[in-house]
């Protein structure tokens, strides 16, 4: 694709929470990588249409891995770093899955480059190879075996090579992993990447695999690295991990360990390098960040910490993500009305508009309870957007089941969704449910709920034009001379403007309401143009 337009992709993508991420594999040819989530392999396939359809971005998809390295005559160059930093001690990371799994690579990459490693962009050229992994879903599971069967062969042209599996499949299989991949050097969890450079020096000094599955550890401590977030405006910070909810149907519990929250000065220090670096735009993270409990000196809850970090000088703006509809309190949603740089967006899952498959599922809310906390939510904040997500298919869900969860798409008017169709995960209670639906029959279900949904995000979006937006302007947009960025409410702007923004808030004129973007002008463009 051209060069031009590859931030504008990557921020579109992106900007759906978890639905995938996008790196650059060479920024010279535009070779760019997307990872998608679990589930979400036919949204992002039409994102990316409706991307070159309607908005006139030219994608040349190559389908794999192999067939990058099959080019002739540019297999050196297709990954390879342009500042030939290549040397012992390089290091290559593959990340799949959601948010949490981005941020865990950032953390093992940082914790690397401060043993004085290089990270690069070949895994032929690295000496420690790393896959981040997502057992969320069937699909990912099988992207990483298939992605681990493509790199075993290069432990035979380098023995010294360390190939290791981290994340949540990691924290699944186990020992299990090296048993059926002997070429395996190291196993390791999500609660063990704190130890990272301790596991390396043992494979390196007694040539022993190593399986780091331990879910007791707490939260690792900040690797501080300057300069590594230099040139991004938005940034993350895990505040949470784990969860102690057990929907039937969730594998997260058993691979991202129970709820465990970092202290608030932990949260405090890495906010205040985050923006030391030029971030001004950031998430708090968790698995269920209404969960967030720290008892020290004084009990530090969610909202208590969220009121503290806006306090923070230099924080433009402020979101979070995601938060579970039985632990969303007043005093969370007051935050919205009382803090001016927290964003007008919230996540709010709901999974399935019936209360009989809502109860099977075991979330502990009703239909009713959400529909309750969307009219708080908006009585505090009438112009907060609401996204979530959503789920075709559960065990027992009927016709009528699936019927409500259209009627309630209808009323709450999401600004966008995550939907995706049930899989069975081994050793989750939804596994052994009867009445398991067909997949034809989930993947109908899953056709009408996305074309509802697509119809209700054109007719907000196309009900800003004419309207100001205000915009963290994050880089150059897809068409000459315009910028891109987004409003508050996470909404992709793409504007007209002759001088240089980046980091800059701006208000925009919308001129037109796409699917996936506004197109705008700023009002200073305007003016000077009558």
């Amino acid at each position: 694709m051209d060069r031009k337009e590859i931030n504008y992709l990557k921020t579109t993508i992106e900007s759906y929470d978890g639905i995938g991420m996008v790196s650059t594999i060479d920024p010279f040819k535009a070779y760019i990588q997307v990872s998608i989530s679990p589930g979400c392999e036919e949204l992002v396939l039409e994102l990316l249409d409706s991307l070159k359809k309607e908005e006139g971005i030219e994608i040349k998809e190559m389908e794999t891995f192999s067939d990058l390295h099959g080019l002739k005559g540019e297999k050196s160059e297709i990954f390879r770093t342009y500042n030939n930093r290549l040397q012992q001690g390089a290091f290559f990371i593959k990340t799949m899955g959601c948010q949490m799994n981005k941020y865990d690579s950032d953390y093992l990459t940082r914790s690397l480059i401060n043993r004085g490693l290089f990270p690069v962009n070949d895994p032929e050229d690295a000496d420690i190879i790393l896959i981040n992994t997502c057992t969320v879903r069937a699909k990912p599971e099988q992207k990483a075996y298939s992605l681990l069967g493509r790199l075993l062969p290069l432990k035979k042209k380098k023995q010294d090579l360390i190939l290791g599996i981290v994340g949540c499949l990691a924290q699944q299989q186990g020992a299990a992993l090296i048993k059926r991949f002997p070429g395996i050097d190291l196993v390791m969890g999500p609660r063990d990447i704190g130890r990272i450079n301790e596991i390396i020096d043992r494979i390196i000094d007694h040539r022993e695999k190593v399986v780091a599955i331990n879910l007791k550890p707490l939260p690792p401590e900040l690797v501080p690295t300057k300069g590594y977030f230099k040139g991004n405006i938005t940034g993350s910070i895990s505040i949470m991990e784990g969860c102690n909810n057990f929907c039937t149907y969730c594998i997260v519990p058993f691979v991202r360990g129970r709820e465990i929250s970092r202290s608030p000065e932990q949260v405090f220090q890495e906010t205040k390098n985050l923006i030391s670096e030029g971030i001004q735009d950031i998430t708090l993270l968790g698995q269920n960040v209404n969960s967030y409990l720290w008892e020290g000196e004084k009990r530090w809850n969610f909202p208590f910490l969220l009121r503290e970090i806006s306090k923070i000088n230099g924080l433009s703006r402020l979101r979070f993500t995601t938060s579970h509809p039985k632990d969303l309190s007043d005093e969370l949603i007051q935050c919205f009305g009382d803090m001016d740089n927290l964003c007008p967006h919230i996540h709010l899952p709901f999974q399935a508009g019936s209360n009989e498959v809502l109860k099977r599922m075991s979330r502990g809310y009703t239909r009713e309870r959400y529909m309750g906390l969307i009219k708080k939510l908006r009585a505090v904040r009438p112009d907060i957007a609401i996204t979530g997500d959503v789920m075709v298919g559960f065990p027992g869900e009927s016709e009528r089941d699936f019927e409500m969860t259209l009627d309630l798409i209808r009323q709450v008017q999401f600004d966008s969704l995550f939907s995706f169709k049930y899989s069975d995960r081994k050793g989750t209670l939804a596994e052994k449910m009867a009445d398991k639906v067909d997949e034809s029959e989930k993947s109908k279900r899953l056709s009408v709920l996305q074309d509802l949904q697509k119809r209700i995000t054109l007719k907000k979006n196309k009900f800003l034009e004419g309207k100001q937006v205000e915009v963290l302007v994050e880089g150059k947009g897809k068409g000459k001379g315009q910028l891109m960025g987004r409003t508050g409410s996470n909404k992709i702007v793409n504007f007209v403007c002759n001088n240089s923004l980046t980091g800059q808030l701006v208000k925009v004129v919308v001129k037109e309401g796409l699917l996936n973007s506004l197109r705008g002008e700023t009002l200073e463009t305007r003016i000077a143009d009558h």
